[in-house]
């Protein structure tokens, strides 16, 4: 799904880094960090950790707290994103043209 989303977005002319989400949240947060990024798409499920800790840990840290951050899921889980910090929520599966217009805010 990676590499669809990589290329969808690149072709909307986008730059798309992908996060070491595998190899700990410190990892992560450094990524983040060094990259800054426009926006990231965060799913709610990520393995180990919970989406909605990655939000909360990137909205209390004064450096990254502003990155627009538009999460998705599997579930309707919509008014919980927002309330947590999200700027955005697509839910699975989703259309191309839904993504890209959350992107853009």
């Amino acid at each position: 799904m990676q590499t669809v989303l990589r290329t969808l977005l690149e072709l909307e002319g986008f730059a798309v880094s992908i996060a070491p989400i595998h190899q700990g949240q410190e990892a992560l947060f450094s990524f983040i960090r060094s990259e800054h990024p426009d926006a990231i798409l965060l799913d709610v499920h990520l393995g180990e950790t919970s989406g909605f800790e990655v939000l909360r840990q990137i909205r209390q840290d004064p450096v990254i707290s502003q990155i627009r951050i538009i999460m998705t899921s599997g579930m309707d889980v919509h008014d919980r994103c927002l309330t947590a910090g999200a700027d955005g929520f697509v839910l699975k599966p989703f259309m191309p043209d839904e993504l890209i217009q959350k992107l853009h805010g």
